[in-house]
């Protein structure tokens, strides 16, 4: 895949505290990079006052406006969740155009998914993340349908019908979906790759199976749960990929991960892959381990891998904090210690 840049990006972090406001920064950028946006610059600040309006004060609007304008941004992401009419009045006061990070992220994840069952669960996020923010589309404006119905009314009753047609249809898939992982659960083990976005899941799932999955260095490379069958000396599993963590997902994309999340509740064993250069690790380390306690995942299931360690040198490695997992340190490109993971795989799955 050809990885050219479209769009020159401004990224507005308007944080209410300074915890961990690097590492949402760092993370805003990536995803920027992931939808292919150059950032051209990431303007970091603390909000004392949250503003109805702009979410946050005028006068930081006009200089970030400014800076845009100066920098020739064509897209101003703002890292908090917007409203429809602060994304309308902070469109209107910059001057181009405005999305927040869900909107960001709903774009990556439409032009990433591929099986029909992704597309409609994309679909399906996007009107759900719409439709409280209508509210800024000519609200008085009659037309000719109902009686008193207003324009906004109007595209207020399309997507609701809409989202209950796609909910109908996702359900459907869903239930064929469940029948096929019940009747594989049934007959065959499985172990699923599970992590952050980007940490190497699927380079690590094309050493293992040679499958050649898409493997790209970017967030959300791939959206869709993939399967493969392994014999490894003896030991006959499915190998799952599964979507990447990422944190403060928002709730509308969440359904979006149904899959994933089935997938990794049902599986033997779960490898958490880990970029071990990346120095937000530790925090990423967390947000999984929130979904794994949300999913009451028993940790004995759990493999550590630290992906990428050929990027730290002898003294880093010994440094990575030790968690109560089994722990394999990795280079998943190369496959050194590849076949140490492979017995520790073997060795859970006899255990079950």
């Amino acid at each position: 895949m050809e990885n050219v840049i479209k769009e020159k990006s401004y990224l507005v972090c308007p944080y209410l505290s300074d915890v961990d406001a690097d590492y949402r920064a760092k993370e805003l950028e990536q995803l920027a990079e992931s939808a292919l946006l150059g950032v051209v610059k990431t303007n970091v600040f603390i909000v004392k006052e949250l503003n109805a309006r702009t979410y946050f004060g005028i006068g930081k609007v006009e200089e970030i406006a400014a800076e845009a304008k100066n920098l020739q941004a064509d897209v101003v992401i703002f890292d908090c969740p917007l409203t429809g009419s602060q994304l309308r009045n902070l469109g209107e006061e910059i001057g181009i155009k405005v999305i927040d990070r869900t909107m960001l992220i709903l774009d990556i994840f439409a032009s990433r998914a591929k099986s029909n069952e992704g597309k409609l669960q994309v679909k399906l996020a996007q009107l759900k993340y719409s439709l409280p923010r209508l509210n800024g589309l000519n609200e008085g404006e009659e037309v000719n349908t109902r009686v008193g119905e207003t324009k906004f009314e109007l595209n207020r009753r399309k997507i609701k019908e809409e989202i209950a047609k796609l909910e109908r249809e996702c359900k459907e898939i869903a239930k064929h979906r469940q029948v096929s992982r019940k009747q594989r659960v049934n007959s065959m083990k499985s172990v699923a790759l599970v992590g952050y976005t980007n940490a190497g899941k699927s380079t690590l799932m094309n050493t293992i199976t040679k499958v050649g999955t898409y493997a790209d260095n970017r967030l959300f490379a791939t959206l869709d749960v993939l399967t493969k069958k392994v014999w490894d000396a003896g030991v006959e599993y499915v190998l799952i990929d599964t979507v990447g963590f990422v944190s403060n997902l928002p709730h509308e994309l969440m359904y979006a991960f149904s899959a994933t999340l089935e997938e990794t509740l049902d599986a033997n064993v779960l490898v958490m892959v880990v970029d071990a250069s990346d120095p937000h690790k530790y925090e990423q380390i967390s947000v999984v381990e929130q979904e794994f306690k949300r999913m009451e995942i028993d940790p004995n299931k759990v493999i550590l891998v630290y992906n990428k360690v050929d990027k730290l040198n002898n003294s880093e490695i010994e440094k990575l904090k030790k968690y109560p997992y089994t722990t394999v340190k990795l280079q998943a490109k190369s496959g050194k210690n590849l076949e140490e993971l492979k017995a520790q795989i073997r060795l859970k799955l006899q255990s079950f």
